[in-house]
């Protein structure tokens, strides 16, 4: 056992938790369902702790691969753990880690229905063991098999309440979507392979693409990839299957789900393509770009706090995306040490993105359970009966608006000097383009703190608005747990983001082949110094301390020095008496500043009530234009061609042979 165990390595313990987790799921389709919230998703979360360990391990050790006895007699499954899947797994793990023990307690009510935990149970760890295999997987064969198998597993999982006709429609066009994706990728691969050669990864490493049969490679897998992200214009099933599904499930999408197509971008962008044009960077600058700026203006307008943390996402993919966008622009102008620094704010973003976003719909789903309530205009003034939620919910509330010391800052300072410290480029038009992108990177920045601080304020601040604050109950002892997880990670990457670069160096020298790490930690863990110390440094800890000591002082100057005159009276002014949550600041009411600039980008309809309605209703709707302008032609199209070829079925025998007939004499002709 010994020399089992000295000699196994990080793939090893890697596919073993996989396998870990497929027999958790088959266990549970056996056990009684009071045993599963107790023993089986507190085991997952263990094998999810054990697969962040292997994906660490894998940071700090060479490349290894295998080949399984498993597939098809000429395509045999081949694994593979370098750096860049190291990292991704490392960001599984330590999410689902999180998730599955708040999954532990939140799952509990399903302990009633028939059958439903038990299949959920198996759903949930086949999902997590598939985003796995697709990070391990180093051929196209068992790469779409897995990515198939985490399309397959999280539609069951987001229409888990499939009674209700909108879950189904949300999981419908989720399916869609995510099978119009794998149509592109598996084109994607089809065209590196080549005809040549077979379809392992390593043989398309070795193959050489011309300019266009590589831009072809490029552009199906921005299109196959881009739709699982949620890139423009694919993002329309995210803000549908996000709030359609459960909480824990809504947090594995966005938080984790979402990495596995930024990392097929890495894998096929900067592995297997050996040749990057300056163009593809730009592209990805502008949609991602794109997709930040209307993922954060649609957040802000919401008043349902599960679309608002799905646009919310949108929003942080779209970030992610420009800077790979950067990373390969700067890449293919031999600028790899600022490539360098693009990607590494990328990777630590996906981190933090994982890490805040969880956390977020884990605390909205904790909100949900307590108050059976998804509209903001009817919550408020939660943290007085959940103080755990509202606790853990301000960190990531904090993290995901951009706010030192937390970890969410760290990742967005690093983007903006990749911007800033942009060297001079051949072409004058992308000198140009950095500068706005730098600028619209702000302005997203800033729409996201926005968004969160009415996230924040309208849930857990100000008086309850229609709702019985008495039902509300704060989370059970395996949330808490979860929840806590989640928001130590949000502060301690925070905190230490010159350790995390320097575990970050082993992805981007494999990407790139330059490193961060040492200009970073030049000055040791206090002090992050991502190009040199003349230019821009950052010490979280200082800051820490002097936010605290600020705090500090200022609490201790207003105890001694105002209220030791401070004399006490009953209120007479501004007619506090009769105050209620009416006067307060709704929802609604906090968009509308958005609203009225951004008017012309949205699609707003209202219905307003007459001055002489006895009882007037105003009633607004915010569309998303890119429904009218794309998917409607769209459908309609396709419903006119059903049409064309339904007309070809006539349930007649004789007119099918005829058909048959037809058809062979045209290919006599042909073949002729």
């Amino acid at each position: 056992m010994a020399d089992l165990l000295t000699s196994l390595l990080p793939i090893d313990a890697a596919g073993l938790a996989t396998l870990a987790w497929l027999a958790l799921g088959l266990l549970g389709l056996f056990i009684p369902r009071r045993l599963i919230t107790a023993i089986l998703f507190p085991a997952g979360a263990a094998v999810a702790l054990l697969l962040a360990a292997a994906g660490l391990w894998g940071l700090n050790t060479p490349t290894q691969s295998t080949v399984l006895p498993l597939g098809l007699p000429d395509l045999p499954f081949h694994l593979r753990l370098d750096a860049l899947s190291a990292f991704f797994l490392l960001l599984l793990g330590a999410a689902a880690t999180g998730i599955s023990l708040y999954a532990a307690g939140y799952f509990r009510s399903l302990a009633n229905k028939d059958g439903t935990l038990n299949l959920l149970c198996l759903q949930y760890h086949v999902f997590l063991a598939s985003m796995a295999w697709v990070l391990l997987a180093d051929d196209a064969y068992l790469f779409m098999v897995a990515w198939e198998t985490m399309a397959l597993s999280s539609y069951f999982l987001v229409t888990t309440d499939h009674v209700i006709p909108d879950i189904r429609r949300a999981g419908f066009l989720y399916l869609l979507i995510a099978h119009i994706g794998a149509i592109a990728i598996l084109l994607a691969f089809g065209v590196m392979q080549g005809g040549h050669g077979d379809y392992s990864f390593a043989a398309m490493r070795a193959g050489h693409l011309d300019a266009f049969r590589a831009s072809m490679a490029f552009l199906l897998a921005l299109f196959g990839f881009g739709a699982k992200a949620g890139l423009l214009p694919l993002h329309a099933w995210l803000p549908e299957a996000h709030p359609a599904a459960p909480s824990p499930v809504s947090a594995m999408m966005s938080g984790i789900m979402l990495k596995t197509a930024i990392y097929g971008m890495l894998r096929v962008m900067f592995d297997l393509l050996d040749e990057r044009l300056w163009w593809w960077g730009a592209l990805m600058l502008v949609l991602g770009l794109s997709t930040a700026l209307f993922g954060v203006l649609f957040a802000a307008v919401q008043t349902d706090i599960k679309r608002l943390l799905a646009y919310s996402s949108i929003e942080n993919i779209g970030i992610i995306a420009s800077g790979i966008g950067l990373g390969i622009l700067f890449h293919a102008y031999n600028e790899d040490a600022v490539a360098a620094l693009a990607l590494t704010a990328t990777l630590y973003h996906a981190l933090n993105h994982a890490f805040f976003k969880s956390l977020l719909f884990l605390g909205a789903g904790s909100v949900l359970h307590a108050t059976a309530e998804r509209n903001m205009a009817k919550l408020g003034g939660l943290i007085h009966r959940m103080p755990w939620v509202a606790a853990t919910a301000l960190i990531g509330t904090l993290a995901i608006a951009g706010l030192p010391p937390f970890n969410g800052f760290v990742s967005e300072w690093l983007m903006l000097q990749a911007y800033l410290l942009t060297p001079a480029l051949p072409a004058p038009y992308l000198n140009m383009m950095l500068p706005l992108g730098a600028a619209a990177l702000a302005l997203a920045a800033a729409l996201a703190a926005y968004a969160m601080v009415k996230f924040y304020g309208i849930i857990f601040l100000g008086r309850p608005r229609g709702l019985d604050p008495g039902a509300a109950h704060d989370a059970g002892a395996w949330e808490r747990l979860g929840l806590t997880w989640l928001a130590a990670g949000c502060v301690l990457l925070g905190l230490f983001p010159a350790s995390v670069i320097l575990q970050l160096d082993a992805v981007t020298r494999l990407l790139t082949g330059q490193a961060l790490g040492n200009s970073a930690a030049h000055s040791g863990w206090l002090w992050l110094t991502p190009v040199a110390e003349e230019r821009a440094s950052y010490s979280p800890m200082i800051l820490l301390l002097v936010i605290a000591g600020g705090l500090a002082l200022t609490f201790l100057a207003v105890r001694k020095f105002y209220h030791g005159r401070l004399r006490r009276g009953p209120a007479w002014d501004c007619g506090y008496p009769q105050q209620t949550a009416r006067m307060q600041d709704s929802a609604e009411g906090f968009g509308q500043p958005i609203k009225q600039i951004f008017e012309q980008f949205f699609g707003i309809s209202r219905e307003l009530p007459s001055p002489f309605d006895a009882q007037p209703h105003y009633r607004g709707e915010i569309r998303d234009r890119l429904w009218e302008l794309f998917y409607r032609p769209l459908a309609r199209l396709v419903e006119r061609i059903s049409m064309l070829v339904g007309a070809l079925q006539h349930g007649r025998i004789s007119i099918y042979l005829l058909y048959s007939f037809v058809t062979l004499i045209a290919l006599l002709a042909f073949i002729r």
